[in-house]
């Protein structure tokens, strides 16, 4: 009997120490949160993000990072896939293409085991895609308790530990998404923030203008972002309980940008922009940035494999900034292309960047003059802007260039990084533009874009629709109410 302990005792510590060998992965991401809400990106509001600015501390902050889609389903197919939108086929919310190699599937093949808490379905894009552990919306607060993501978390990385797994673990929260947290109307399932805003205490965007609003909205989610630090918080408590937190590669990002106008849904630069935070004890430095190298989150798939040493797919989008995790540096990291396609409800609304550290383009094919965008949810500040637009010349203009955009955009990002002044016709530019558009066209080459035609003869309507059309398909008719019979 003391013989089969003896045994049982030695299996289990060598699956231990077979595990300890090789480095495991949390990615946490918030949905729809501003970066520079962070007080270590510059936030003003003191405080909003205790946990995370004090993680920042921790490792390696990124200045220019970006994700390459900023909407939530296609960026997530993205992480998943290491592979650009038009080449793994989730130009939207749709699944990819079959047989598209994936993060779970890689790492479990691997030996190592995988979990998920939150976001399942847009995390989870691939057919016939499968995790080892997972938790959704429901089980999970609504995706806003962070006493059930530490419970959900701990109950994972213990099951790694007995097993002598290593781990990838995505932990996905639902805040700051959509509904704000209201005080006085909690959604069912939530916890209360551990602090609340007024609107006194909201730091207004500069890409939007500072309205009652705008400031009513933006309290609610500032409220919301505190709870996704209270989660973030939570399940690092976890992994440090449970001992993993020395040979894990902790990384936080956000999907997109903030639910508001000029942000989420677009590429403007303040859309992409994405906190990039990472820890790993004995390998990243602490307290450290990069303000030099642009990253994106189609680079995070080779990283996670490079650094696990798990084979990687043949085809690749990304390139794993492993090295610059390092302390080391990288050449032809001087831009980011960034991109849009379809969004939620399946309107193709392709749009295309290319940004530097000073300048940034614009190519919008969906942009004809007639073509009424609109986003998912637009909330309080759209409300807020539609009534000021009514007096205000400068909202009014501000408004049409939202809802109809232009076909090109060129923004002076050191002297406007708000993007408020379009210099697509300024002269004084003329050449960086043809710069940015050359850059832009050697990336879609490269890339095989399929908006590459329309951007090559984006002065032909009836060539880049045509484009378009084929692309994503005819658009979709929106039905005529019908009219009410008279009695």
């Amino acid at each position: 009997m003391l013989y089969k302990i003896l045994i049982a005792c030695f299996v289990m510590l060598s699956l231990n120490l077979q595990a300890s060998d090789k480095y495991n992965v949390l990615l946490f991401t918030a949905d729809d949160l501003h970066g520079a809400s962070l007080e270590t990106y510059g936030g003003k509001v003191k405080g909003l993000t205790p946990n995370l600015d004090k993680f920042a501390k921790q490792g390696l902050t990124f200045d220019r990072s970006h994700v390459n889609v900023a909407i939530c389903a296609p960026v997530r197919a993205v992480i998943a896939t290491g592979l650009l939108s038009h080449n793994s086929g989730a130009l939207g919310f749709m699944p990819t293409r079959p047989g598209v190699p994936e993060v779970s599937g890689i790492f479990r093949a691997a030996g190592f085991k995988t979990g998920i808490l939150g976001k399942y379905g847009h995390s989870t894009p691939v057919p016939g895609m499968k995790w080892d552990y997972n938790f959704d919306q429901k089980d999970l607060g609504n995706g806003r308790s962070p006493k059930l993501y530490y419970e959900r978390t701990k109950k994972f990385l213990e099951m790694c530990k007995s097993e002598g797994k290593n781990f990838y673990f995505m932990v996905n929260s639902h805040d700051p998404h959509r509904p704000y947290c209201n005080p006085e109307k909690l959604t069912k399932g939530a916890e209360m923030p551990s602090k609340v805003y007024t609107p006194e205490e909201v730091e207004v965007p500069g890409f939007v203008p500072d309205l009652p609003g705008v400031r009513k909205e933006l309290a609610m989610y500032q409220n919301s972002t505190r709870r996704l630090d209270d989660t973030f918080g939570k399940v690092m408590e976890a992994l440090e309980e449970t001992g993993f937190a020395k040979n894990t590669l902790v990384v936080f990002m956000t999907d997109n940008g903030i639910a508001i106008p000029f942000a989420k849904c677009n590429t403007w630069f303040h859309a992409t922009k994405t906190p990039f935070l990472f820890r790993l004890p004995g390998v990243i430095k602490e307290n450290t940035r990069d303000n030099s190298h642009f990253v994106s989150a189609v680079d995070l798939l080779p990283t996670f494999l490079d650094l696990t040493g798990v084979k990687a797919p043949e085809k690749q989008d990304g390139k794993s900034i492993l090295p610059i995790l390092k302390g080391g540096t990288e050449s032809g990291r001087d831009f980011v292309f960034t991109q849009i396609d379809s969004k939620a409800g399946g309107a193709a609304v392709p749009m295309r960047a290319v940004q530097n550290a000073k300048f940034g383009y614009i190519y919008n094919p969906f942009s004809d003059g007639k073509y009424y965008y609109r986003n998912n949810n637009e909330g309080l500040t759209m409300k807020a802007m539609n009534e000021a637009a009514k007096s205000d010349p400068a909202i009014a203009a501000r408004v049409k260039m939202f809802r109809h955009r232009v076909p090109e955009e060129f923004y002076d990002l050191e002297k406007d990084p708000n993007c408020l002044n379009n210099l697509i016709d300024n002269p004084e530019y003329k050449s960086i533009i043809a710069d940015m558009q050359k850059k832009l066209e050697g990336w879609m080459k490269e890339t095989n874009d399929p908006m590459l035609e329309a951007f090559l003869n984006k002065n032909d309507r009836a060539k880049v629709d045509s484009v378009i059309i084929a692309t994503y398909g005819k658009p979709k008719q929106k039905k005529k109410k019908k009219k009410e019979k008279k009695k």
